[in-house]
């Protein structure tokens, strides 16, 4: 796998985190003014950010309610102890949120978050409110790759976005155009050019109305545009001088589709694929679909099922981990100290409503649980000790979902060939054998 294809995982794995670190800061509540919410840019100077927040700090003394008061003052030390760990601002900003927080039982919980951002935030923001204020990194997330089609035939016309791998159909009408036809005489060429009229009507609604949809602020919103149709209308289009020079200069693809509407536009996203492969959409199509050749070749090189996984995991045979984004499955760290043993579990929901799991069965003794965290955050800190890349996939496409419901969410591509039911038999014999035989 080339460095480039690596970082692109890694920055999807990034992303995920950052999408979960927002979810649960957008769910946490505090009582009175005391989370702190502060974003410095790239290049500001952390002086400036250590005597605003002394200024705030001096504003803050004076708050008339005691218990709000002491909790705003301890949110901005904790800010102030966080600031110290860092001589300069970090090259893609910074990011802060402290605060005490009320857990769902009603206990008081302290929030202490810094992290620097996978891309520069230029966005500068100090807030001190009941909530924190994710909003920027919301904005971080929204994926560059946006890319804009239109499909076009005789009966009308489909504008649509591709981004990631989430597709939106934005307008699309339907137009009446006059078929040729080989009516004689003076009529003829009346015909002829009532319908070259109509045509170029037609041309010129579909590129004032790209306008609209793909340029705001004088700037294209989209980085790249597929024109696809049945007909020569999309090369009409394209050459056209009622087509806005600024998204002429973005076309990447002309497509021929053998629809339109809807269908055609999933047969355009198809066919443009090499254009668009670094849209995620398609890079999950791409590596499920090699996932699939494995298992349909029986190579040999697959795993599916957490148990399977973790087997070739630890033997390092695993050179892509493949997990669905919402796999339910949970990890726990149990801990037996009459023998100081250690048992690591991974169950779903439905498994954790048996407590059998949680004694030991030679013993009978309770388990102490050491550490619970959900397994594809587990995943996501300690995938790069296993040698292996991660992927996070969506169930959205006929692929993806595929393979949540059907091998579980969970599986991997390996490095060589792994005889899982010879494991198991070796295991089951008490003899681990010798992983080099397989």
């Amino acid at each position: 796998m080339s460095g480039q294809e690596e970082t692109a995982a890694d920055r999807n794995v990034e992303i995920w985190k950052i999408k979960k670190l927002i979810k649960s800061l957008q769910a946490a509540r505090g009582n009175g003014t005391s989370m702190i919410s502060l974003i410095i840019p790239p290049k500001d100077q952390i002086s400036r950010v250590a005597k605003m927040l002394a200024d705030e700090f001096g504003t803050a003394s004076n708050i008339k309610s005691r218990v709000n008061r002491l909790s705003v003052l301890s949110a901005i030390t904790s800010v102030q102890q966080r600031l110290k760990l860092y001589s300069k601002v970090p090259p893609n900003g910074l990011v802060i949120y402290c605060g005490t927080i009320v857990t769902d039982d009603g206990k008081e919980k302290k929030v202490n978050i810094d992290f620097e951002p996978f891309r520069p935030i230029n966005t500068s923001l100090y807030l001190c409110d009941n909530k924190f204020h994710t909003e920027a990194l919301t904005a971080l997330l929204a994926d560059d790759n946006k890319f804009g089609f239109i499909v076009m035939d005789g009966n009308g016309a489909l504008f649509g976005t591709l981004s990631g791998n989430t597709r939106e159909v934005l307008h699309k009408f339907t137009v009446d155009l006059p078929k040729k036809h080989g009516r004689g005489g003076q009529s003829a060429l009346r015909f002829a050019r009532l319908r070259m009229e109509k045509r170029h009507n037609y041309v010129r609604k579909v590129a004032e109305t790209a306008v609209q949809l793909y340029i705001s602020n004088d700037k294209p919103n989209i980085g790249g545009l597929i024109l696809a149709g049945s007909a020569d209308f999309k090369t009409e289009l394209s050459q056209s001088d009622m087509f806005d020079p600024r998204l002429q200069g973005k076309v990447l693809k002309l497509v021929d589709v053998s629809y339109g509407g809807e269908n055609g536009f999933n047969q355009a996203i198809e066919l443009s694929a090499e254009v668009l492969s670094n849209v995620k959409f398609i890079q999950e199509k791409k590596l499920i679909g090699k996932y699939f050749d494995e298992i349909s070749q029986d190579t040999g090189k697959y795993c599916f099922g957490v148990e399977d996984t973790f087997k070739a995991l630890e033997m390092g045979a695993v050179e892509i981990l493949i997990v669905w984004e919402n796999l339910d499955v949970q990890r726990y760290a149990l801990k037996n100290h009459s023998s100081d043993e250690e048992k690591i579990l991974h169950l779903n929901p439905e498994q954790e409503k048996d407590k059998t799991y949680f004694i030991d069965k030679d013993t009978g003794v309770e388990l102490e649980l050491v550490e619970s965290i959900a397994l594809l955050e587990w995943l996501a800190n300690n995938y790069k000790s296993y040698g292996a890349t991660l992927e996070i996939i969506t169930d959205r496409s006929q692929e993806g979902s595929q393979f949540c419901k059907g091998f579980g969410g969970i599986g991997g591509l390996l490095r060589y060939r792994v005889d899982f039911q010879q494991l198991d038999y070796d295991e089951d014999d008490d003899d681990y054998g010798d992983y080099d035989d397989y």
